[in-house]
């Protein structure tokens, strides 16, 4: 595993209901839109003129064609594990630290990551059992960021 995953959970990062919103402010995937990801094969820089708020962050979005695609189906477009880094999500070491331009499509899902550095080896060689331990490990993170966010408050 890359050492870019290596940020253990209850860092001080912003948890806004389910969704990683980094150390600054209340905004996903760092101001990425995340339909980019899917209809143009590429992360691309929303704008926080065109936005969206789910699940108490706010989405930055290229375009409005974009978040009313996002507005209609949320759940198909953002990224998995609460945009946490997917590597780190599986050995329970979530960072919030993503690179918005470190990411996977797969089965249909997003996929974030810390940084692109081991990507290849680490993930591309055999997402599925990479896949599989990080959805087994989300709720247990969800639950810790969850409860350390609520003690901040």
């Amino acid at each position: 595993m890359t050492a870019a995953c290596l940020l253990v959970v209850g860092t001080g990062a912003s948890y806004a209901d389910g969704v990683n919103t980094g150390y600054f402010g209340n905004v996903a995937i760092l101001g990425y839109d995340p339909v980019a990801y899917f209809t143009d094969g590429r992360p691309t820089k929303g704008s926080p003129e065109i936005a969206k708020k789910w699940l108490g962050a706010t989405w930055y979005f290229a375009s409005a064609k974009h978040r009313d695609a996002f507005a209609s189906e949320p759940v198909r477009y953002a990224p998995q594990y609460g945009g946490f880094c997917t590597l780190g999500t599986a050995f329970e070491q979530a960072s919030a630290n993503i690179d918005p331009e470190a990411w996977r499509i797969v089965d249909g899902k997003l996929y974030l990551f810390s940084g692109k550095e081991g990507l290849e080896e680490d993930f591309d060689a055999a997402p599925a059992p990479i896949i599989a331990k990080a959805d087994a490990q989300w709720p247990g993170i969800e639950a810790k960021e969850f409860e350390a966010r609520a003690a901040d408050n």
